[in-house]
């Protein structure tokens, strides 16, 4: 994928190793906390698959100020559609264009795959990222409750 910039300076690239710190520190705050060493890890096993992608979103002066996982997968009861595994923007830098963009850029991604369709889940909670995803041409179409079983 082609690296691509926006009227505000702003890169959005693919994910490196070297972005691990910066994505585990995005992603706790969501509260989704990872340690460096378990982002690092988490990245080397989703970047050689190619049904998946990580891009960040960099400021001039190699500042990460968001990041999107996207990725497809075969199933039997849908035709081939993309899902968003996450989405963060810093917290200082929401309401900028920055989700917008890289939004745009799995997107862009997933249509290149030949997807139909992309998917994105949002806790319930999460009142202000569902405007965002409305605003950004999303459509709610169906509340459903997520059974987990540790296997550990």
């Amino acid at each position: 994928m082609t690296e691509s910039e926006d009227t505000t300076g702003m890169t959005i690239r693919p994910a490196t190793q070297s972005d691990a710190a910066p994505i585990a520190a995005l992603s706790g705050q969501l509260g989704y906390l990872a340690t460096t060493e378990e982002m690092a890890l988490r990245l080397s096993r989703i970047q050689p698959a190619d049904n998946h992608a990580v891009f960040v979103a960099e400021l001039p002066g190699a500042q990460i100020v968001g990041w999107v996982h996207v990725f497809f997968g075969y199933l039997l009861v849908q035709e081939l559609r993309a899902e968003i595994g996450g989405l963060v923007v810093d917290e200082r830098h929401r309401h900028s264009g920055i989700g917008r963009a890289l939004m745009r850029q799995a997107e862009a991604w997933a249509r290149s795959r030949g997807c139909r369709a992309i998917v994105v889940r949002s806790s319930i909670t999460r009142e202000e990222a569902h405007a965002f995803y409305q605003k950004t041409g999303y459509e709610k179409v169906r509340t459903q409750h997520v059974f987990v079983k540790d296997l550990g």
